[in-house]
């Protein structure tokens, strides 16, 4: 099997072209393997649950790191230095947060059918179908405008909080505040606190210029906040006022919820009308050819040419090969323990949702999903003639079967992640 990979991975770069041309290396085996992390979101937390928490007595209260900090909102923002004084002297240090972002000690088994499940269950389903035929037009809308279609928006919200029902309890000022300056100790602590820092004076901005109480704000141990789980940083750069009612309300407000996730993946690079993934058939020499071509970079660098020539087969029945030979994918490796590692190909939309949070489970389960429920609203005619038609689907009808034909069957608050890099949470990998 090891010689049949290499052969595979020679013949690739034999036939590849131009395409290949670009980068240096010499093929899929030998390029240093980008581990993406296959994270999911925070496990939900009942509201009003609370956490043992360490506290220290006004811990940034008269704090060097945290004076200097104060200096430069005063110098850039505007803010007045006693008010901050004083609030940061208010902020409770969260055990819990460092505990929840230290990584564990052996890293977790990858199990793609464990996570499909998870998120792909009847009570996210049904709740995805309420919420689409409750926002149908803020939907349409959103689709018309950003051209992203209403079963990713949904799909997102839906892995996210399971559409606002798990949105956090932790204070976001004590969370950001303690991550940016009492971060555990890390191979990327310099890298995680600089982030915090930059959410920690957005919040700061953010809440000020719109009039709430910083020590109000309640979301997930990263500091992510609302039914879309935005950070700070990324509320002020994407979030919109989708109701018309003069402010941004993630927290309650749908409709400026989907404005906000749509406007997001619109500026990340979300091309409308085209697919988020495409299949390959299960023959060996295909499988093969995927194995030695994923190498966890989420972002397309193979062209559908290239694994086409290297002998790779699809089960896309309706793709134009020809037509789409140039087009740049990447392929998608979902380990499950026990089982052959499934692969499907991922498109530009596919790395988008990877941008939202840096999982490959992540965004194939936030389309899966997604399909699930638009399948769902279909079946009980709750999708009008002029709603969007979304993308192809992974394996079945409308995509709602699964990846190469493995139907979830069967579950979020926080971050959109343990860790990410999206407008959940900024952390090593989604």
């Amino acid at each position: 099997m090891a010689a049949a990979l290499s052969l595979i991975a020679s013949c690739m770069f034999a036939q590849a072209g131009p395409a290949a041309a670009q980068t240096p290396d010499a093929g899929p085996l030998q390029k240093p393997r980008v581990v993406l992390a296959q994270a999911q979101p925070q496990q939900p937390v009942q509201q009003g649950q609370t956490f043992e928490e360490e506290i220290i007595p006004q811990r940034y209260a008269n704090n060097g790191e945290v004076d200097s900090f104060i200096n430069d909102m005063v110098a850039r923002y505007d803010f007045e230095p006693a008010m901050l004084h004083d609030l940061f002297a208010r902020v409770s240090y969260s055990a819990t947060a460092v505990k929840l972002v230290t990584p564990a000690p052996t890293p977790a088994v990858k199990n793609w059918r464990a996570y499909q499940a998870r998120f792909l269950d009847a009570v996210r389903i049904n709740a995805g179908a309420k919420f689409w035929r409750a926002n149908q037009a803020t939907l349409q809308r959103a689709y018309e405008q950003f051209g992203v279609p209403p079963e990713v928006i949904v799909g997102i919200i839906g892995v996210e909080t399971i559409y606002g029902r798990y949105m956090g309890n932790f204070r976001v000022l004590d969370a950001l505040t303690t991550l940016t300056f009492d971060y555990p100790n890390t191979a990327n602590r310099a890298e995680r606190e600089t982030t915090f820092r930059k959410n920690l004076a957005d919040f700061l901005v953010w809440t000020r210029d719109s009039q709430i109480d910083p020590t109000s704000v309640l979301g997930s141990y990263t500091g992510a906040i609302g039914i879309p789980q935005f950070l700070p940083s990324s509320i002020v750069q994407y979030a919109v006022d989708y109701d018309g009612d003069g402010s941004i309300d993630l927290r309650t407000s749908q409709a400026d919820a989907i404005g906000s996730v749509a406007n997001y993946l619109k500026q990340n690079g979300w091309e409308m009308g085209r697919p988020v993934v495409w299949n390959i058939a299960s023959d060996v020499g295909s499988l093969g050819i995927a194995q030695a071509a994923a190498n966890g970079q989420p972002e397309p660098h193979w062209s559908l040419e290239q694994l086409l020539r290297a002998g790779m087969l699809m089960n896309e029945p309706s793709l134009n090969t020809a037509a789409e030979a140039g087009t740049p994918v990447t392929v998608v490796d979902l380990p499950s323990p026990g089982r052959p590692t499934e692969y499907v190909l991922g498109l530009k939309n596919f790395y988008v949702l990877t941008r939202y949070n840096r999982s490959f489970f992540y965004a194939l389960a936030v389309y899966q999903l997604g399909e699930r429920v638009k399948a769902q609203v279909a079946a009980t005619g709750g999708i009008n003639s002029n709603s969007a038609n979304g993308t192809s689907g992974v394996n079945g009808s409308n995509g709602v079967n699964g990846v190469n034909g493995a139907g979830g069957t069967s579950g979020p608050n926080g971050t959109g992640s343990t860790s990410g890099i999206g407008p959940s949470a900024p952390a090593d990998a989604q």
